[in-house]
């Protein structure tokens, strides 16, 4: 696998920009300068991040989310193994 990161990654299995693998792997966050631990989907072109915002569930099961735009710096974060 490349250390290229793709411009749109989610966490929910059920979207077309899921991967599995890459998930795996731990993807760090860095948006506006700071980092994130609770993005549920990210990208970079458009310059946006869904972060989970608390326990709460929409009537899927999902975790409900908000949109916040700004700088989105995806990394591998065990980029050195």
């Amino acid at each position: 696998m490349t250390d290229t990161l793709p411009d749109r990654l989610s966490q929910n299995a059920k979207s077309p920009y899921y991967n599995k693998e890459l998930l795996e792997r731990g993807i760090g966050i860095r948006f506006n300068g700071a980092e994130k631990t609770n993005v549920w989907e990210y990208c970079v072109s458009e310059g946006w991040v869904r972060v989970v915002a608390g326990a709460a569930l929409d009537r899927k099961g999902n975790p409900m989310t908000m949109l916040l735009k700004g700088k989105v710096e995806p990394y591998l974060e065990n980029a050195g193994e």
